[in-house]
């Protein structure tokens, strides 16, 4: 019995890393229901909800493991980034803190918090992050890629360049550093150069939505109508985020309007 359990929970976690959480969900179900107590199960029962979409079922799941297991720094992150997705800003902020008190070299907490402060348009202290998680690690793709955005933000376009391009040095395969590329040169209505960058992070993931979106745009300006709605399908089709749906109807209704000229 036990080897079959055992079995079970190496094909869900398998499962959860070949992106296939529908799969996991239903595994991890049937082993929670066996064992109740397995915080290790329950942990990846919340993660397979949330990549779901099911997140308040999932977060519920995972604060009840996290107040068993609180030395638990990869639940810790998973839970703030749940907070953070479903709107809970300072409940994300209190769990990157933590992390951050336990550990001042955890430098993706201090970029996640940065992350949460520019999204409350607080400039100056998601800076301080992204500086500091610098400080931590240099070689922090995910630092200087947001570094990289908040410059952008703020038309300091040289630096968001500078950001984006050591970012790609130190990782030649980041989906995030062409893509944030991309919308620099789009921005600068260089199109040519907009659409290679898309394309290049399209490439390396081709389920990167916000690329499919911006491809889509780029191919709108350059009247390649039919390239442009393919790309705004794609983009609808993998962009789930519940942050996300103000911009899905607008993507809708656009689509909407271009197939109609069709």
């Amino acid at each position: 019995m036990l080897e079959d359990f055992d079995t079970k929970l190496t094909i869900a976690i398998q499962a959860l890393d070949q992106g296939a959480p529908d799969k996991a969900l239903d595994l991890l179900r049937k082993l929670a229901s066996a064992d109740p107590e397995s915080l290790e199960v329950k942990s990846l029962l919340g993660e397979a909800l949330i990549e779901t979409g099911q997140l308040h079922e999932g977060v519920r799941v995972l604060e009840d493991v996290a107040a068993k297991d609180p030395d638990d720094i990869d639940l810790q992150y998973t839970l703030g980034d749940a907070y953070f997705e479903l709107g809970r800003s300072d409940d994300a902020c209190k769990v990157y803190l933590a992390i951050v008190d336990r550990d001042p070299a955890q430098s993706d907490a201090l970029v996640s918090l940065g992350l949460v402060y520019f999204h409350q348009e607080r400039f100056d202290q998601a800076e301080t992050c992204y500086r500091k998680a610098l400080e931590c690690s240099p070689d922090s793709t995910f630092a200087l890629n947001s570094l990289g955005d908040l410059c952008f933000d703020q038309g300091r376009m040289d630096d968001a360049r500078d950001c984006f391009q050591k970012a790609l040095e130190l990782d030649q395969d980041d989906p995030q550093g062409y893509f944030n590329l991309a919308e620099l040169h789009y921005d600068e209505g260089d199109l040519k150069q907009a659409e290679r960058c898309c394309r290049e992070a399209l490439r390396r993931d081709p389920e990167f939505s916000f690329a499919h979106l911006t491809l889509g745009n780029i191919c709108l300006d350059q009247d390649l109508v039919q390239e442009a709605v393919q790309c705004f399908k794609a983009f609808l089709r993998m962009e789930k985020s519940p942050d996300s749906q103000d911009i899905r109807d607008e993507v809708s209704a656009l689509l909407e309007g271009l197939q109609n000229e069709l």
